[in-house]
């Protein structure tokens, strides 16, 4: 809601949804360059017992199309046009919605009475079910182990064609896994099509995970910084209005992914974000560990073995003119949608049978090195001792 310049949000939930638990399809291997081929399905089936409430609880958000309308359509006279078709059909800067129509997606009023054809159907995720990830393409790691799971390819190409420069590569790996003897040191890359960019995470801290030592990795705050505060960022800058030339931090613009439409990531709450993005938006309350982007990787296979990943969705709100709905607003506004805390993590079975047939034999071969390395010291001081004895006599 609206309240003087400021837009106030209350936060709810979670509304918790099982995903990625269909497994990998059309697998196909390249033995000339050694590597793998596949399709993530997508597919996410509501759990009632870890959510707050039902997929038809209801919400005011955020009218999405007709935020979305005065971004697509600048030209004043277009604007006028759809004033008056947002006023026929009742709709207003916010909405109130149910969860499942928010998420997945529901008809809207206005958009279905634009007389020339444009998508109808509205939602966060739409669509989603029944549909794929692209197509990844992986190095198996044959003919170089340090390649394992690196992405060559992604629904055919190198680049993503979204960002200039070096930005725009599609680096390390889908995050699942990465290539074996993980060391503390190593800046991990890898791909994200939710952000429709590569990131990279550092390491943190060690972890026990399940009885089984792992390696925290985390997003760090400059991997959203500002070019001002990291000049590598500077290719991910792409509007002025909102990086006040390229000194706003702690979002990204993903609108040209998003087929134009104004949709900008954060982490959730806003963390790490500069306050000329937050201090708009009253009730907000970032926090470092509810907040980050986490993987715990086992260093020697290089699996991850448990992740947090927690991202914000905001759609960037201008004033308009010439849309009523719109008028109002005294400048421009990133709106929190929602924040999503997808999480995963090994299962109690899984996390003994690794430490049967990984961990433990590693500790095993650590004993055997321990015990050969003690003997040889032993029978090289007995030799010592013998070699010296012998010289003593014959020196006699």
């Amino acid at each position: 809601m609206v309240n003087s310049s400021n837009i106030k949000v209350k936060q709810r939930g979670p509304y918790t949804y099982r995903v990625r638990y269909l497994a990998k399809e059309n697998i196909t291997q390249d033995p000339e360059d050694h590597t793998v081929s596949f399709v993530q399905p997508n597919g996410a089936m509501f759990e009632p017992s870890l959510s707050v409430g039902t997929e038809n609880d209801t919400f005011t958000v955020l009218n999405l199309a007709v935020a979305a309308s005065a971004h697509l359509y600048p030209n004043a006279f277009v604007q006028s046009v759809l004033n008056s078709l947002i006023k026929k059909s009742k709709s207003s800067m916010f909405q109130t919605r149910t969860l499942k129509e928010l998420l997945w997606g529901y008809k809207d009023p206005f958009l279905t009475l634009v007389p020339y054809p444009v998508p109808t159907t509205v939602g966060v995720f739409y669509p989603y079910n029944n549909t794929v990830d692209g197509i990844y393409k992986v190095f198996n790691g044959k003919d170089d182990i340090s390649k394992v799971a690196i992405i060559d390819t992604y629904k055919g190409k190198r680049n993503l064609s979204y960002w200039p420069s070096y930005c725009d590569m599609i680096n390390g790996t889908d995050a699942a896994s990465f290539p074996p003897f993980v060391e503390k040191t190593r800046v991990l890359q890898f791909f994200s099509s939710d952000i429709c960019r590569s990131i990279y995470a550092v390491f943190e801290s060690d972890i026990n995970l399940k009885g089984i030592p792992v390696y925290r990795f985390v997003l760090p705050s400059k991997a959203f910084a500002s070019p001002v505060q990291n000049p590598d960022n500077h290719c991910f800058c792409t509007e002025k209005v909102i990086s006040k030339n390229c000194t706003s931090y702690g979002v990204l613009d993903i609108s040209k992914c998003k087929d134009g439409k104004p949709v900008y990531i954060s982490l959730p709450h806003f963390l790490h974000a500069s306050p000329d993005v937050s201090e708009p938006i009253e009730g907000l309350n970032p926090n470092e560990e509810e907040h980050k982007t986490y993987l715990d990787i086992e260093p020697i296979t290089g699996f991850t073995l448990r992740f947090a990943k927690r991202l914000q969705v905001n759609i960037l709100v201008k004033p308009a003119r010439k849309i009523e709905a719109l008028k109002s607003l005294k400048r421009n506004y990133l709106v929190p949608i929602l924040w999503l805390n997808e999480t995963g993590t090994i299962g109690d079975e899984r996390a003994e049978m690794f430490r049967k047939k990984v961990t433990g034999k590693i500790n095993l071969l650590g004993l055997v090195e321990m015990i050969l390395l003690s003997v040889g010291v032993v029978m090289f001081v007995a030799f010592m001792i013998s070699y010296c004895a012998c010289r003593s006599k014959k020196v006699k």
